[in-house]
C-alpha cells in the first residue's frame, strides 16, 4: 500500500470515528451490525449495476458506498472489543495467502479449473481443522434464490448427484411444467407456489450445465426489460397521450421497434 493509499484510508476511518462518536451522527450512531445488513446488500448490488452499465465513475463512486458500509461494520466490531479493521484486514491476507499455494507456495496450477480445485480442498481441510460441520449445502440464506439455487446446485452435482447433460434437465423441466400447469388447473394455490419453485429451480440447473449464471442472466433481461419499456412510455409520452390508454397492439408495436433499435 502506498502511502497516498494509507492515508486515504486512515481518513476514511476517522471520518467513521467522528460519525459513531459524542457530537457526530445520531443516525449513524444508532446503527449495529445487524442493522446494516440491508445497505450492505443494498450497496453490493450499486457495484454490479455499476460494472453492468460500464460507466467507470459510477463504478468508482459504488465502490466507495460499498467501502464505507466495511468500514462502518469494522467500528462497530471495535466499539464492541470483537474485531477491527486491521484485524480484517489480516485475516484476508493470511487466507488469501493459504489459499494460494500455487502463487505462494510449491503447488503447481496451470489452469483456473486447477485453481478451484486446489481452492476447493484448502476449504475442506480448513473445515476440518476448526472443527465445523461438514454441511453440503452451506450457502447464505442472504443470498439471492436464484444464486443461491445456482450455489446449492453446484454443490449437489460435486457429491455425484446430478443429471447426465442439459437434455436431462430440459426432459426434467418438462415434467415440471405439466405439473404447474395441473395444479393451475386443478386451482391448488400452493401446488402452484411448490411447482412454480420446482420449475425455477429445474431452470437454474438448465443455467448451470450451459455455463450461464441464472441471476446475471434474469439482471440483463429485467434492465432490457426497462429499457424497452422507457423507450416505449417516450414515445408515447411524446405524443401527449397517456400509457394507461394506449391500445395493447400499439404498445406492442413500440416494444416491437425498440427491440430493433436495441438490436
Amino acid at each position: 500500500m502506498t502511502k497516498k493509499n494509507e492515508k486515504s484510508l486512515n481518513s476514511l476511518i476517522a471520518l467513521m470515528e467522528r460519525l459513531r462518536g459524542p457530537r457526530g451522527c445520531p443516525w449513524d450512531r444508532e446503527q449495529s451490525l445487524e442493522s446494516l445488513r440491508p445497505f450492505i446488500i443494498e450497496e453490493a448490488y450499486e457495484v454490479v449495476s455499476a460494472i453492468d452499465s460500464g460507466d467507470i465513475e459510477s463504478i468508482r463512486e459504488e465502490l466507495g458506498d460499498l467501502l464505507f458500509q466495511i468500514i462502518f461494520a469494522c467500528q462497530i466490531g471495535r466499539e464492541e472489543e470483537k474485531f477491527d479493521i486491521t484485524d480484517v484486514i489480516d485475516g484476508t491476507i493470511e487466507k488469501m495467502t493459504r489459499r494460494h499455494p500455487h502463487v505462494f507456495g510449491d503447488t503447481v496450477a496451470r489452469t483456473s479449473e486447477e485453481v478451484l480445485k486446489h481452492w476447493a480442498e484448502i476449504k475442506k481441510e480448513e473445515k476440518k481443522s476448526t472443527k465445523k460441520e461438514q454441511l453440503v449445502f452451506e450457502v447464505p440464506e442472504a443470498m439471492p434464490a436464484l444464486l443461491r439455487a445456482h450455489k446449492v446446485s453446484q454443490k449437489a452435482a460435486k457429491t455425484g448427484f446430478d443429471w447426465k447433460d442439459v437434455d436431462e434437465v430440459l426432459k426434467k423441466l418438462e415434467e415440471e411444467t405439466a405439473e404447474f400447469k395441473k395444479a393451475l388447473h386443478d386451482k391448488n394455490p400452493e401446488g402452484t407456489e411448490e411447482e412454480l419453485g420446482d420449475m425455477l429451480f429445474t431452470l437454474v440447473n438448465v443455467g448451470r450445465f450451459v455455463e450461464v449464471n441464472p441471476e446475471d442472466a434474469l439482471r440483463k433481461t429485467i434492465g432490457k426489460f426497462i429499457s424497452r419499456f422507457h423507450y416505449m412510455e417516450k414515445i408515447i409520452s411524446q405524443k401527449g397521450e397517456d400509457l394507461s390508454s394506449t391500445p395493447m397492439h400499439e404498445m406492442e408495436r413500440l416494444w416491437e421497434e425498440s427491440k430493433k433499435k436495441s438490436s
